[in-house]
């Protein structure tokens, strides 16, 4: 939660969000701003409904059963994107970060992390993504690796390029 700097008006949108558990700490950070989070498993969003009751019910939050591709946002506009441990860019980078560039708004920054299960895939994915990023229209801002056990983790914070916008 440090590393997005939640502010209380963002409008943040979080790609896989599973259980819910970043949707719970977002919120408590927010008082007029807004999250969206999706998943494509409809149990993991019944579950992060469960887990975000109170957040849904002010309005906090909204939780939505589909996949980043197949989503529409209604023109919405995102201050923020993040998606932890989702393999993004693995299958069509492109079409993801198409999906992306739609909703960020003027300003918006991305924030990929990334808990690999094997240290030894933490820098390879450290030095992969921003690279993926900057050839699909992305300025990478900074690439974090923290120290965890038992893995360290990675975030990848970029921008729009201001060709891309």
């Amino acid at each position: 939660m440090e590393t997005l700097e939640v502010r209380p008006a963002d409008r943040l949108l979080e790609v896989g969000c599973g259980q819910g558990v970043a949707v719970s700490l977002v919120c408590e950070r927010l008082r007029t701003g807004r999250i969206h989070a999706i998943d494509r498993s409809a149990a993991m969003i019944a579950q992060a409904r469960r887990r975000n009751r109170e957040h849904l019910a002010s309005g906090r939050a909204t939780l939505e059963a589909v996949s980043l591709e197949d989503a529409d946002f209604g023109g919405a506009r995102f201050d923020k994107v993040f998606a932890v441990n989702v393999e993004l860019l693995r299958k069509d980078p492109a079409r993801s970060l198409d999906a992306l560039r739609a909703v960020l708004g003027p300003r918006g920054a991305l924030y990929l992390f990334h808990q690999p299960p094997l240290e030894a895939k933490v820098r390879p994915w450290a030095e992969a993504t921003p690279r993926t990023l900057e050839a699909h229209g992305y300025t990478v801002r900074d690439v974090r690796v923290k120290d965890l056990k038992p893995v360290s983790a990675v975030c990848v914070h970029a921008v729009l390029s201001p060709r891309a916008r």
